[in-house]
């Protein structure tokens, strides 16, 4: 099964509808060491990566995911008519950044952060699902707790909440854009 296990893992890949982590791949193969399959797993995606195939492997919310490869984008989306993402606001940018940063934050923390009221920008996220509600917060008041959901780390491209950028790669982006 060992030099089977790469086009086992391109199946299970490609038939799921989210992305399929490591950890459910070795549910499904529990005769396989964990290890076996993260090793294959890079292996797929590197085999991918260097191919002239239109396709590739991606990590994305901390699953693995089939994409097509950037070039080939404007070509797939006239096919399928697809519209660009549907864009946030300013404001609602901005109340997402402050709960990616801060999470798990309340609306009052927000509101404190941005010096702006925030439940507008936070019922938009919430519908869209790009944060969800996880708990209250043990305070005066029990204020709902805001995170973000795997759709935000879907929408921005990222595996992991870890993957952001920090406050310094930020300002030196900031820097370079403006130079």
């Amino acid at each position: 099964m060992t030099e089977q296990l790469p086009r086992i893992l391109e199946a299970l890949i490609f038939i799921s509808v989210e992305p399929l982590t490591a950890a459910k791949m070795a549910e499904v193969l529990p005769e396989i060491p964990p290890e076996e399959i993260e090793q294959a797993l890079r292996d797929l995606v590197a085999h991918y990566e260097a191919s002239d195939r239109a396709i590739r492997i991606i990590q994305t919310a901390g699953g693995y995911v089939f994409s097509t490869k950037p070039e080939f984008d404007p070509p797939v989306r006239k096919l399928l008519q697809i519209e660009r993402k549907k864009k946030l606001s300013g404001q609602a940018l901005e109340t997402l950044s402050a709960v990616a940063y801060h999470q798990p934050v309340t609306q009052a923390e927000i509101a404190a952060i941005r010096g702006v009221d925030s439940s507008y920008s936070l019922h938009t996220l919430l519908e869209n699902k790009i944060i969800k509600i996880v708990g209250r917060k043990e305070a005066p008041g029990r204020p709902l707790l805001y995170r973000t959901t795997e759709k935000f780390l879907t929408y921005f491209g990222l595996n992991a909440i870890e993957d952001l950028p920090s406050a310094e790669e930020l300002k030196k982006l900031m820097q370079d854009e403006s130079a």
